[in-house]
């Protein structure tokens, strides 16, 4: 058996970091990887330019069960010491809105960045190569079975990711590592995914496929964000359906605030002073797209003249704009989910190191355990920080 002092499942995002974080401190580090190429959800994340990370980075952007666990392992290595990372390598960004940063090239620079990084630090990376077993012998050492060859390690770092886009490979073989060693595994769903219509409702809001609208959603526990909103011919997406669906439950319904930073009422009472005898369907197509406003308010009432609605039908109309509360069938689910929630709880790893508590020399990173950042970069600081905090320990 070939032995190694780290092997590392998994060629993504964390597993790179962590083997090239190793491989610097004189580890020998081989990293092993189903796929035909490394980094597959790097290079298709933020449409191929790679939102690697985000200026302002705090635990409060992250879920875990235990919200403590995240904060060590990005104190330690923070969105500025990437970034330092990416200048480095002469990689030019730009910066989007809240925080994000993107390459203006292409997502490829930061596959190549990493894989170089494995490269001057003289990790290993051997891809197309199938995991078929992992065992511990009785001299403490991991053993890993693959259709190529049977290798032996001090230290065995899971970074297989979660469930999110089987397209790219996504897999539960880590938490089957994880169940194999006694560690509890928490339930998985898809996270930062888009919403679905139930059947009425697709009839409804099919047409409106495409539109585009600022909107502030709140999820049934209070959090809350304010992001573009896109109807889809499937549901709803758009960055605010992304952040919202991973404090979502279902069967809860949302409420959506169409006219972010106005007051409905306000605005319309001014409108009524200013042109009485507008109809409503023209008032309400200046602040929203006139195809919304036709598919969410009744016919006879969008032809009234301002002047011609009652105090009760102006006030549910302000209701209907600032809290539209609607219940959506459930989500487009891992197929095109960016992350996973739940995964290897926490509880059963070291915050500093990412090593199981209760098996000596099994870590995990990434997104395989239960950690899950907003959309905007957070994610892909996650996979850094934690592969960062476990290359130390290997």
């Amino acid at each position: 058996m070939e032995h190694h002092d780290v092997i590392i499942i998994g060629a993504g995002a964390a597993g790179l970091m962590c083997a090239a974080t190793a491989g610097y401190r004189g580890r020998d580090v081989l990293v092993l990887d189903n796929a035909k190429q490394a980094g597959k959800k790097i290079l298709i994340s933020g449409g191929g330019r790679c939102n690697f990370t985000n200026q302002k980075v705090e635990p409060a952007n992250f879920l875990c069960s235990n919200s403590h666990f995240v904060k060590s392992a990005l104190a330690r290595y923070r969105s500025s010491d990437f970034i330092e990372l990416v200048e480095r390598h002469g990689i030019e960004y730009h910066e989007r809105d809240h925080g994000q940063l993107f390459c203006n090239d292409s997502a490829k620079e930061i596959v190549s960045m990493l894989l170089t990084e494995c490269e001057w630090a003289g990790a290993a990376v051997k891809l197309r190569t199938e995991i078929r077993q992992v065992t511990k012998n009785s001299d403490g050492q991991f053993e890993v079975h693959t259709d190529k060859a049977q290798f032996t390690c001090q230290s065995l770092v899971i970074a297989t990711g979660g469930l999110s886009m089987p397209k790219l490979g996504a897999s539960p073989y880590g938490y089957h590592v994880a169940e194999q060693f006694g560690l509890k595994v928490l339930p998985t769903h898809a996270g930062l995914v888009p919403f679905t219509w139930h059947s009425d409702q697709k009839q409804r809001f099919e047409p409106l496929s495409g539109i585009a609208v600022p909107s502030t959603i709140t999820a049934k526990d209070g959090t809350q964000f304010s992001e573009a909103l896109l109807f889809t011919h499937r549901g709803l997406s758009g960055p605010a359906i992304l952040q919202i669906s991973n404090y979502w439950n279902p069967g809860e319904a949302i409420s959506i605030n169409l006219l972010p930073g106005k007051d409905a009422r306000v605005e319309i009472e001014q409108q009524l002073n200013n042109s009485p005898k507008q109809s409503l369907r023209n008032a309400l197509s200046l602040w929203l797209p006139k195809r919304l406003v036709e598919v969410l308010f009744e016919e006879t009432l969008l032809n009234k003249a301002l002047n011609q609605l009652v105090h009760a039908e102006r006030e549910q109309l302000a209701v209907d704009l600032e809290a539209w509360s609607i219940v959506m069938n459930g989500t487009e689910g891992y197929r095109t989910a960016e992350v996973t929630l739940g995964g290897v709880d926490t509880d059963e790893l070291s915050s500093k190191t990412m090593e199981a508590k209760s098996v000596t020399g099994l870590f995990f990173v990434g997104e395989v355990m239960d950690v899950s950042g907003w959309l905007g970069g957070f994610n892909f600081q996650w996979a850094w920080s934690s592969g960062v905090a476990a290359g130390q320990a290997v």
